[in-house]
């Protein structure tokens, strides 16, 4: 077993799971307001990586970040270092390929709340960041909580964009899904059929806990 690949795959998910709570959230919030007549733009913006092929949002990402790229130098800049095949790069990837698998149950989440229970509290005077906090937030737990097992997992199997921007360097962007890619490819099927294994069981039991959160949801 690749326990480098496997701590690096861990790590990827968890910061991007991170990132997408703290951004995907608010984005979700402003989503789920009714009455935006131009919203079908942001939401066509942030659903694009479902369709997006893989290799084309890495090609941009590639092209957005590169050495001679605005952002590319200023990260440079700052940090003495490059985006492209490095961790933090394959975090930013992870990111953007992952932000629909986060914003959109988050978005459905909070759009289920009843916005009576919202419009009360504002009546009473509880701000909005208040209301937030104490009434739309658990009241949508479950749906977020989801949202972040979906993008968790998906991080954790995501393999096209990963290899795009990081390419296959061990202990720094050679995640397992890259690995059991690279073990194909070496005629390794041992260790392909291992990684392939870890991946379904941990893909099913993200499936389970996400049918038992739907069903939750649902009674009464």
């Amino acid at each position: 077993m690749d326990w480098p690949a496997i701590r690096l795959t861990l790590a990827v998910a968890c910061c991007t799971s991170a990132i997408l709570v703290v951004i995907g959230l608010p984005l979700a919030v402003w989503l789920a307001r009714p009455g935006r007549g131009w919203r079908f733009l942001i939401e066509a913006a942030v659903a694009l990586p479902l369709v997006l092929p893989p290799t084309v949002l890495g090609f941009y990402i590639l092209w957005a970040t590169g050495p001679h790229s605005f952002l590319g130098r200023g990260y440079e800049s700052l940090f003495a270092s490059r985006l492209p095949f490095s961790f933090p790069g394959i975090v930013l990837a992870s990111v953007l390929y992952n932000l629909p698998f986060a914003v959109r149950p988050f978005t459905a989440a909070i759009a289920a709340v009843d916005r009576k229970l919202i419009e009360a509290s504002w009546c009473l005077g509880i701000s909005r960041p208040a209301t937030f906090w104490r009434i739309t937030l658990p009241l949508a737990r479950r749906g977020i909580l989801a949202g972040i097992v979906l993008t968790f997992a998906h991080a954790v199997g995501e393999f096209g964009v990963i290899l795009m921007v990081g390419g296959n360097i061990p202990g720094v962007t050679r995640t397992l899904s890259v690995a059991i890619y690279d073990d194909v490819q070496a005629l390794d099927y041992a260790a392909a059929g291992r990684g392939s294994v870890l991946l379904l069981v941990f893909a099913f039991a993200v499936v389970s806990l996400l049918h038992f959160l739907q069903d939750r949801r649902r009674a009464p």
